[in-house]
C-alpha cells in the first residue's frame, strides 16, 4: 500500500467517548490514518484548512459551532460522514444530498458500510453534493432546524472563523460574487448571495434599501432626498448609502 492509498481522516465530536468509538472502529480497517481529533467546530475548520484530510467524521450536535455550521464554512472541501441523533426529517435531507450519516448509537457493521461508501465515492472522484444534485447550502437549509431569524453570521478566513452577532451588523453590501458584512468598523467577505442573506435576517430589523444594500434600521440617523425620486440613508457613524424608490417604500413601513 502506498501513501496515496492511505485515507486521512479527521474525527470531530465534543464527547471524548464518542471520538474513541470512531477511532476504535477505524483502527479495525487498513489504510486509515487519523490525522486529527477535534472537540469542537472551530478546531475542525482549522484542522481541515491546515491538513486537507480525505474524510471528516462530524458530529451534528456540538456547542459553540454545530456540525451544520462547520459544513457551511467548509463547503465541498472534504467529504463528510455525519454522526447524529437527529430525527428522520434531518436524515432524509442527508440522504437526498448523498451525505452519509451514522445514527447514534451505530453498530460496527453500519460504520463499515459508511466507510466503504466513502471509499467508493473517493475512487469515483464524485463529491457528496454533486451526487444528490444539490449543494451544501441547500442541505444546511433543509436539515438544520430553524427557530426564528439568523442570530449570528459565520465567516471563514483561512483557518480562522469570525462569528458576528447580528446585533452588531450595520449593513450588508453586495460585492460581485460576494457579500460584505459591515460591523464594528470592519468588513468581512462571504461567498453568499444577497437573496439568501435577506431570507435569513429578521425582516423587522433589516430592510433591502437598494439592490446592493441590506440595512440594519437601528443604525439609521436620517434619510435625505438626494435627487428626484432618489434618497440617501445616513447612518449614525456618517456612512451614506443609496436608497432606491422601492427600498424607500420598504423602509417607510418600518420607520
Amino acid at each position: 500500500m502506498t501513501d496515496s492509498d492511505i485515507l486521512r481522516v479527521v474525527i470531530v465530536d465534543d464527547e471524548p467517548p464518542a471520538r474513541s468509538v470512531v477511532r476504535e472502529f477505524l483502527g479495525r480497517h487498513s489504510g486509515i490514518e487519523v490525522v486529527a481529533e477535534c472537540g469542537n467546530g472551530f478546531d475542525a475548520v482549522k484542522a481541515v484548512s491546515e491538513l486537507s484530510p480525505d474524510l471528516l467524521f462530524l458530529d451534528v450536535q456540538m456547542p459553540k459551532l454545530d456540525g451544520f455550521e462547520v459544513l457551511e464554512l467548509l463547503g465541498r472541501e472534504v467529504p463528510v460522514v455525519f454522526i447524529t441523533a437527529y430525527d428522520q426529517y434531518a436524515l432524509r435531507a442527508f440522504e437526498v444530498h448523498a451525505v452519509d450519516y451514522l445514527l447514534k448509537p451505530f453498530s460496527e457493521d453500519r460504520f463499515a458500510e459508511a466507510l466503504q461508501r466513502t471509499r467508493e465515492r473517493l475512487r469515483s472522484r464524485s463529491s457528496p453534493g454533486e451526487e444528490g444534485g444539490g449543494d451544501v447550502e441547500a442541505l444546511v437549509a433543509q436539515a438544520r432546524p430553524r427557530h426564528g431569524p439568523l442570530e449570528r453570521v459565520l465567516i471563514r478566513d483561512g483557518a480562522q472563523v469570525h462569528v458576528i452577532p447580528v446585533d452588531r451588523l450595520d449593513y450588508v453590501e453586495a460585492q460581485d460574487d460576494y457579500v460584505a458584512f459591515k460591523a464594528d468598523g470592519r468588513q468581512h467577505l462571504k461567498d453568499q448571495t444577497m437573496a439568501k442573506v435577506e431570507e435569513l435576517l429578521d425582516p423587522a430589523r433589516f430592510v433591502r434599501i437598494h439592490r446592493s444594500y441590506l440595512l440594519n434600521i437601528e443604525r439609521i440617523a436620517r434619510v435625505e432626498l438626494y435627487a428626484k425620486d432618489s434618497r440617501v440613508a445616513i447612518l449614525r457613524d456618517g456612512t451614506r448609502l443609496p436608497v432606491s424608490r422601492a427600498g424607500y417604500a420598504r423602509l417607510a413601513k418600518l420607520l
